[in-house]
């Protein structure tokens, strides 16, 4: 059976975003590339800021409210809808709640065939990766280096601490069925 989503997870600025534009440029087939940020950017501002949809607080935290979890299932209901019709996926994910995140992935996407890749970085990497970007609460990368990553179990991983994007991707492309 051929893969039909892969889901990268790891914390914030750990290089997913940069893994996914590789696997695209990269896999024989086209691939749709979606990413918990594309969800975020398109809730309305009023989800984006209030404690029951999503809030970026100073200290680099992420709160998780109720609207953006019903928010979050019908999308990812909405992803596996467009595997199921045929389209190969690159989840790009942050896995907040570690291995609960995963299940209600795992959920959503039933008997889809799955490749679940871990993103590492190291935290003082990501951190100045952060800085770099300049459109992320400071410390939202180093407190997301291995929260994201707890009791969450994968096919693969690959760390993009010392690793380009670009032989990471070449490392999970090789585990494409």
């Amino acid at each position: 059976m051929t893969t039909q989503v892969i889901v990268l997870n790891g914390g914030s600025s750990s290089g997913k975003s940069g893994i996914a534009r590789c696997l695209q440029a990269i896999l024989p087939e086209p691939w749709l590339s979606l990413g918990v940020d594309t969800l975020i950017e398109a809730m309305p501002v009023s989800a984006q800021t209030s404690a029951s949809g999503i809030q970026f607080p100073p200290d680099g935290s992420v709160v998780i409210g109720p609207e953006f979890r019903a928010l979050e299932a019908a999308w990812m209901a909405g992803v596996a809808a467009m595997a199921q019709a045929g389209a190969r996926i690159i989840v790009d994910d942050v896995f907040l709640g570690g291995a609960a995140s995963q299940q209600r992935w795992k959920q959503a996407l039933g008997a889809l065939r799955v490749l679940w890749v871990g993103v590492r970085c190291d935290r003082a990497v990501a951190a100045a990766r952060e800085i770099a970007r300049g459109d992320r609460p400071a410390d939202m990368a180093a407190s997301q280096a291995e929260m994201a990553h707890q009791g969450v179990s994968y096919d693969f991983e690959v760390d993009t601490t010392r690793t380009e994007a670009l032989d990471c991707a070449r490392a999970i492309a090789a585990r494409v069925t």
